[in-house]
């Protein structure tokens, strides 16, 4: 039994728990229970969205949808009772990324105890950097958080930095108690369009390199660090890029926003401030030479799943388990942080070299074995 966010409130997540709810169905029965209503709407950064059909991504018809569960709860939770006393799990897998979901995982893991069935825990990182800003959130989940954890059998990280953080935090008597895995995050495929013909189309140098700087505008994405190496060139570097600056803002970080209409480079960066559909992203992707992630931290990056997915160059600082996430594709160009030179250096080495393009290395296979390994562990 798989439990994750659905795409009321679209997000990374919402994509990695179909994608896994998706592989998993290949071997195994899977039934799945739905986080709907996070958080009350309004208090939701990307409110605005809420509810709209944004993607492509659809559930495996063989997956049992056991239902949803919203955050003031109503009826759901007898029957997710009712579906783990009927059809007995194996193990329950929680998604974790968000203090808003720890009140319904502590009700979960309590279901799951009164059944004997044992709880695996999904890190994608401890705690949200925004999350952890605001006080009361904070004090919350530092106080609850290791109550869940507590009650679970197992977790699941995606790098040894993940690792090291949560060890860091929860002491190494609550890890050694844990049976634990590493497994790197599976491919993001759903927002490919054939980037063979992409890379034909530009390598004979006839167009600008296009750089992409796509997902959330928060103040840990850096945005503004890449508007700083654009404007480092001169005029005639310059004219060889043309940059998309793709995403939702939010946290009130416009920083990224304030650069880009400063900069005298202005005419050659396209600025889409929102969050665009599967289908959008798609075209964006299969038209771009490099990635750029200057980020301050991270534990994973969907932006860059999807980029090795299409194949093109990456280029990012050497931040958090990102440099593990790039550790066998031939495309990374790993930076040292808040490196901006470094930056406009690396934007300048890809000239003439935009039409290369590179096979992604991952699969979804190591998170399933990842599952299996820790089901079948001793406890």
């Amino acid at each position: 039994m798989l439990v994750g966010p659905g795409f009321r409130f679209l997000s990374g997540l919402s994509v990695y728990t179909c994608q896994l709810a998706n592989a998993l169905a290949e071997d195994h029965d899977v039934s799945l229970v739905l986080l709907d209503r996070l958080i009350p709407t309004r208090l939701y950064p990307g409110w605005r969205r809420v509810g709209e059909d944004l993607t492509s991504l659809r559930y495996d018809p063989r997956i049992h949808q056991v239902g949803t569960v919203d955050w003031y709860w109503g009826n759901a939770l007898a029957r997710v009772r009712r579906a783990v006393a009927a059809e007995r799990p194996d193990v329950i897998v929680l998604q974790w990324w968000t203090a808003a979901t720890l009140h319904t995982y502590l009700a979960l893991t309590r279901l799951a105890a009164e059944a004997g069935i044992p709880v695996l825990i999904e890190f994608h990182e401890v705690q949200d950097t925004g999350e952890a800003n605001v006080a009361l959130v904070a004090a919350y989940c530092k106080r609850y958080l290791p109550r869940l954890v507590r009650r679970a059998t197992g977790a699941l990280f995606h790098t040894h930095h993940d690792l090291d953080v949560f060890t860091s935090v929860f002491g190494r008597r609550e890890i050694d108690r844990l049976a634990t895995a590493v497994a790197p995050h599976g491919p993001y495929d759903h927002v490919t369009r054939n980037p063979g013909a992409a890379s034909r189309r530009r390598c004979d140098g006839s167009r600008p390199i296009q750089v992409l700087s796509f997902g959330l505008i928060r103040p840990y994405k850096g945005v503004e660090d890449l508007i700083r190496a654009f404007d480092a060139m001169t005029p005639a570097e310059a004219e060889l890029f043309e940059l998309d600056v793709v995403g939702e803002t939010w946290e009130g970080w416009t920083a990224p926003a304030e650069a880009i209409a400063a900069s005298p480079h202005r005419h050659r960066i396209r600025f889409e401030n929102r969050y665009v559909d599967d289908r959008e992203a798609a075209d964006y992707f299969a038209n771009a030479d490099v990635l750029v992630l200057p980020y301050r931290r991270g534990s994973a990056s969907g932006p860059l799943q999807i980029a090795m997915n299409n194949g093109i160059f990456v280029i990012l600082y050497a931040v958090g388990g990102l440099i593990e996430a790039v550790r066998d594709y031939a495309g990374a160009v790993v930076l040292p942080p808040g490196d901006v030179d470094g930056l406009r250096t690396a934007l300048l080495g890809i000239v003439g070299r935009s039409g290369q393009r590179f096979e992604d290395p991952h699969s979804w296979s190591p998170v399933v074995a990842a599952i299996d390994g820790l089901v079948g562990a001793p406890r």
